[in-house]
């Protein structure tokens, strides 16, 4: 199941991008997909063409995991 999540990297602005799977405990890198800022432009320190990026977990602060379709559509309960 692919995430799209929000990748905090020391010194720079977080980027937005698409993973197939979250790391774990013990991953050195992450893959990222379609790599962007989060208004959508372009990383102004890749290449335009760009569509994937291996970056190293060392340089990455936090991620932040955005909810998917079918998260979104959960409807609580409401009171009349």
């Amino acid at each position: 199941m692919p995430y799209t999540v929000v990748v905090h990297i020391s010194n720079e602005d977080p980027i937005l991008a698409d993973i197939d799977e979250l790391p774990a405990a013990a991953d050195t890198n992450i893959t990222l997909r379609n790599p962007r800022r989060r208004d959508g432009k372009d990383i102004h320190y890749l290449q335009a063409d760009v569509v994937s990026v291996i970056w190293p977990l060392n340089q990455i602060s936090f991620i932040e995991i955005l909810p998917g379709e079918g998260e979104e559509k959960i409807i609580g309960f409401v009171r009349d």
